[in-house]
C-alpha cells in the first residue's frame, strides 16, 4: 500500500489509537487487541526519556510492523528529530506524528516518502506546518482549545485538514468531527495502561469498540 493510499485510510478511519508507556514485550498484544476493536490506526509514542527507551520504542514498531504487516497503519509519534524520523521509518512507521511544528522533522518526513502530522496550537504554527508539507496538522491539546476553536480557526484555514489530539474521549470525540476535523487521536482514555499490566486486552478491545460506534454515530 503506498502512502497515499494510507493517507486515504487514516481519513477514512478518522481515528488513531496513541500507545504511549507500553513496553515491547505487551506491544503485539495490545496492537492485536486494538485492531479486534475496529482500529487499525496505530501510532507508537517514542518514549524520550532516554536513548534506551527511544530504542525501544523502534523495537516495538518493528515488532509490530513484523507482526501484522498492512494489516495495520503504523505510525510513531512524538517523533522530535530527523534521526528520529529515519528510525522509526527504517522500523516500519508509515506516517511521523509530532505534538509541534519543526520545519527540518517535516521536510524529512516527506523527503522520504512517509506522511507527516506535525503539532500546532495556534493558526500561525498550523499555517508554518502545512506550507513545510505537513499532511494534516494536529491541533494539541485539543481537549484544552475545545470544538469552538476548531470551528474558529477552520473558518479561514478551511483548506488544512485538521485532527483534534490530546483529552479526546468518547464524550467529546463525535463533537471534535462535528467540528470539522478530518479525525481525533485517542490515548489514555482508550489505551489503558492499568488493564495492559493486568493482562486485561479484552478491555482494550471493549474501548475500542466503543470509540468506533461513537465516530459511527457521527458519521
Amino acid at each position: 500500500m503506498d502512502t497515499a493510499q494510507i493517507l486515504q485510510e487514516i481519513k477514512k478511519r478518522k481515528l488513531i489509537a496513541i500507545v504511549r508507556g507500553v513496553k515491547s514485550g505487551q506491544i503485539v498484544e495490545t496492537a492485536g487487541a486494538l485492531g479486534a476493536g475496529g482500529i487499525p490506526c496505530l501510532e507508537i509514542a517514542i518514549d524520550q526519556t532516554s536513548g534506551e527507551t527511544v530504542q525501544e520504542t523502534f523495537r516495538s514498531i518493528k515488532l509490530v510492523k513484523e507482526t501484522f504487516g498492512d494489516r495495520i497503519f503504523l505510525g510513531a509519534g512524538t517523533v522530535l528529530t530527523e534521526e528520529q524520523v529515519n528510525a522509526a521509518a527504517e522500523a516500519g512507521a508509515e506516517y511521523m506524528i509530532s505534538p509541534n511544528t519543526d520545519e527540518k522533522v517535516i521536510r524529512r518526513t516527506k523527503a522520504i516518502g512517509k506522511i507527516s502530522i506535525p503539532g500546532a496550537f495556534t493558526p500561525s504554527e498550523a499555517v508554518a506546518a502545512y506550507r513545510a508539507g505537513a499532511d494534516i496538522v494536529k491541533l494539541f491539546p485539543a481537549g484544552l482549545l475545545g470544538p469552538d476553536y476548531i470551528k474558529a480557526i477552520r473558518g479561514p484555514l478551511g483548506h488544512i485538514p485538521f485532527t483534534a489530539v490530546g483529552g479526546v474521549d468518547l464524550t467529546n470525540a463525535a463533537l471534535f468531527l462535528r467540528a470539522g476535523v478530518c479525525g481525533v487521536s485517542v490515548g489514555g482514555n482508550l489505551v489503558s495502561l492499568k488493564h495492559i499490566a493486568a493482562g486485561d486486552f479484552a478491555y482494550l478491545t471493549k474501548t475500542a469498540q466503543d470509540f468506533i460506534k461513537a465516530i459511527q454515530d457521527f458519521c
